[in-house]
């Protein structure tokens, strides 16, 4: 089939000349069509790749990963829930229980947990999971805070528990003189009458009669204070000093068995019982002193008798009869 030949008009010549086609013309038309082509065919396979009918290996792998992340996350917030509430146990208990009995202040929610600043996370955001990221950071860290305050209170229990110890060690708890030692409890604390001059007076300790020679017992721990004859009325004496604002005296001693500044444990002999300075028999005048002011040595006997024989010695040290000195 020959090609189609187009003919114009020249008026000059007065004459049909022959319409030859442009190159550009000839050849850009296609060239146009299928660089639009191309375009459209690009865009397809961009909106193709974004959708979830068209997903490579990789992308379906990536995709597994993220769902496989997430779950994990899941699992992990679950675990932090738990240790969350151990924690909070054991924050319950400290307070209410360890620091309660060790007079220590409480420490509060916020303390313990502390205040997380948000800036801290600032390298986890602009991500797809961000939100989850930071929230189950936010809470590993609020928990690393509660542990470190935690221990830094059970350190401080354990301080307390061994002051408290030594308090419990110190606090004069026994009697001293020995129940199968004594004769009798001849005098209790309180008003009583002077076996010199007849008179009501107050006797600040109690008398525990025995024979001469029998064992004192330093009644908590402590250090000795005096072990000499400097106060007037007491005759050969022993004070130990118990720290905690504890202070004993033990009088007429007939003598020692230690000195002053050497540290004693209850139970520990320091001397004998005699009946020197002002007193009219053998025995051992017994004080005790708290923070600077005579107490009742009655109320400390609950280390070495029992409910029974605490009635009786009870009984005994109220009846308003004559001293010893």
């Amino acid at each position: 089939m020959s090609k189609k030949v187009k003919y114009y008009y020249d008026p000059e010549s007065l004459a049909y000349r022959i319409i030859s086609p442009q190159k550009r013309k000839k050849y850009g038309y296609p060239a146009l069509f299928l660089l639009a082509s191309a375009l459209f065919g690009f865009l397809c396979f961009v909106i193709l790749m974004s959708t979830s009918y068209f997903e490579t290996p990789k992308v379906k792998m990536q995709a597994r990963e993220i769902e496989n992340l997430k779950l994990n996350y899941a699992i992990l917030n679950k675990k932090i829930a738990a240790i969350d509430q151990v924690a909070s146990d054991l924050e319950d208990r400290d307070n209410n229980l360890y620091r309660v009995y060790f007079n220590a202040d409480t420490i509060s929610k916020e303390k313990r947990r502390g205040i997380i600043n948000k800036k801290r996370y600032q390298e986890l955001e602009g991500f797809d999971n961000s939100e989850l990221v930071i929230n189950t950071s936010g809470k590993v860290d609020k928990i690393a805070n509660a542990l470190v305050i935690q221990s830094k209170s059970l350190d401080e229990i354990l301080k307390l528990a061994k002051a408290k110890e030594k308090l419990l060690g110190s606090i004069p708890a026994i009697q001293p003189v020995k129940n199968e030692d004594l004769k009798r409890m001849a005098s209790g604390f309180g008003y009583r009458s002077d076996p010199f001059t007849k008179a009501r007076k107050m006797h600040q300790g109690m008398d525990f009669t025995a024979v001469t020679g029998t064992p004192i017992y330093a009644t908590g721990d402590g250090i000795i204070e005096n072990a000499d004859d400097s106060k007037s009325g007491y005759g050969n004496h022993i004070e130990i000093n118990h720290g905690f604002g504890y202070l004993t005296l033990y009088g007429h001693l007939s003598k020692y068995n230690v000195r002053a500044g050497q540290s004693v444990k209850r139970g520990d002999v320091i001397g004998y019982v005699g009946s020197t300075g002002r007193s009219q028999g053998p025995h051992c005048h017994y004080e005790v002193h708290k923070d600077g002011k005579v107490v009742n040595p009655l109320n400390f006997y609950y280390g070495n008798i029992s409910a029974a024989e605490y009635v009786a010695i009870s009984k005994i040290a109220n009846q308003e009869n004559q001293s010893l000195d």
